[in-house]
């Protein structure tokens, strides 16, 4: 199941070999029958539930996210999983009738969803079980072999995963799991066999894949530094705590984290003071703690950049309103006001527990600056004005734009991606499914 191998010693012949291993089980995967793909998703779910404590534990001790946060991670991927069963046996086509000019008449068009083959599956540390999931279980739904190559610092959980997903009746010829880095990644890309490539990551380097993919079809889920725009009529206290949660979960280390706040000038301050109380509350402390409501970053290197990142803004001029501390590997929940735009802090993907708060006149001034970025995954927006959610669903570049809450709320049912340098394509099941299939159109004349 595991192909260990270090970069070093992953030639481009056994990237080869793992591409026809998988490519010769494509006709075994795909003729398993939709019933059947689903029975397997649901024995999935069904193991997560029973081992979820398990899992949760491993999660924290990969990859430091506090065990609470955990465990609402394994409870999310046993839907996605269940999800997924459903969505298998929903997988249909359509009827078109032919005759509607002339010299078409007695013909019917078919179309059915065909999987495009086996499907490479890279995945980032910081959802280390359900990330993999909504790549997996849509892989799986739609008869599609896989290889995935998890982060290196979330190995364990990936192959507990893996035992689970053949231990509920996945051929283990149509799966693989590659521990190896980046090398042996660009290796696999660059196989014409796969069919797919399905990245989440940073940027540059899902970029540089795509680049190296061929003639593959490809789905990137990159980052963010999502806005969040709080209206004059919005319920404050709920904004106030949904962005402090938004900010800081998991250190900030989620794409769609709560970066970049614009508050409408005639309730700033009063926003502000709330804001600044509900992060004052976030516990820090040992991510297996369960009152611990962020933890450290995943290394020592990446706190001291998010603290170079705040030192730059403050030095550009910027107020430093709570947090900004660094200890080791812990970085403070931190507010800064009067941010100049070309700071790091809003210009690019924090990754980390620092957000910005600046004063906005109105509505139209906060779609523009929200609109001012290279990057649009999700979007926030704390208002009772339809009218307003309209005009930012219209004009607003992103994939996903969440009324009354912040952009980090995703249901996994949801379809899911950015635009921008955000990515392309959609994750959520079924859309993640459509993305590993293609349309086979039959027409029959009579």
């Amino acid at each position: 199941m595991a192909e260990k191998v270090r970069d070093s010693e992953f030639t481009a012949g056994q990237a080869t070999d793992l591409a026809a291993r998988l490519a010769a089980a494509a006709a075994q995967a795909a003729a398993l029958p939709a019933h059947e793909r689903a029975t397997i998703l649901t024995r999935i779910s069904e193991g997560l539930a029973r081992q979820a404590e398990t899992f949760a534990r491993l999660i924290t001790a990969e990859v430091k996210k506090p065990i609470k946060d955990a465990r609402r991670e394994v409870a999310r991927a046993v839907f996605t999983f269940k999800w997924a069963g459903q969505e298998a046996l929903r997988l249909g086509g359509e009827v078109q009738p032919l005759d509607l000019e002339p010299g078409t008449e007695g013909r019917l068009a078919l179309t059915r969803r065909f999987p495009r083959g086996p499907a490479l599956l890279i995945t980032p540390f910081n959802f280390p079980l359900n990330l993999v999931a909504h790549k997996v279980a849509p892989a799986i739904a739609v008869g599609a072999p896989y290889a995935h190559k998890p982060a290196s610092c979330a190995r364990r959980t990936a192959q507990a995963l893996g035992r689970l997903v053949v231990e509920s009746g996945w051929p283990e010829a149509a799966m693989a799991i590659v521990d190896a880095g980046g090398a042996a990644a660009e290796a696999l890309v660059q196989d014409d066999r796969f069919a797919v490539l399905s990245f989440t990551g940073s940027g540059p380097v899902g970029w540089r894949l795509k680049s190296l993919a061929g003639k593959k079809s490809v789905l990137l889920e990159l980052g963010g530094n999502a806005g969040v725009f709080v209206d004059e009529g919005a319920d404050l206290e709920l904004a106030a705590a949904r962005c402090a949660w938004g900010g800081n979960c998991y250190s900030g280390q989620v794409c769609i984290k709560v970066q970049r706040i614009f508050a409408s000038e005639k309730i700033y301050e009063p926003f502000k003071a709330l804001l600044l109380r509900k992060v004052a509350d976030i516990k820090t402390g040992d991510p297996n703690d369960d009152a611990t409501d962020v933890g450290p970053l995943i290394t020592e290197a990446e706190a001291v950049r998010v603290e170079s990142w705040i030192q730059e803004a403050t030095a550009a001029g910027a107020k430093l309103l709570c947090g900004g501390r660094r200890r080791g590997d812990f970085v403070e929940p931190t507010v800064l006001g009067s941010v100049p735009d070309r700071c790091r802090v809003n210009c690019d993907e924090v990754f980390g527990p620092v957000t910005t708060l600046a004063p906005v006149p109105d509505a139209e001034e906060a779609l523009r600056r929200m609109a001012d970025s290279r990057y649009g995954l999700q979007a926030g927006l704390f208002t009772n004005n339809l009218g307003v959610a309209l005009r930012f669903w219209e004009r607003l570049p992103v994939g996903g734009i969440i009324v009354n809450d912040v952009p980090t709320f995703r249901s996994d049912a949801m379809p899911y991606g950015g635009t921008k340098d955000s990515g392309i394509g959609r994750e959520g099941v079924r859309c993640a499914m459509e993305e590993f299939t293609e349309l086979r159109t039959l027409v029959l004349r009579s």
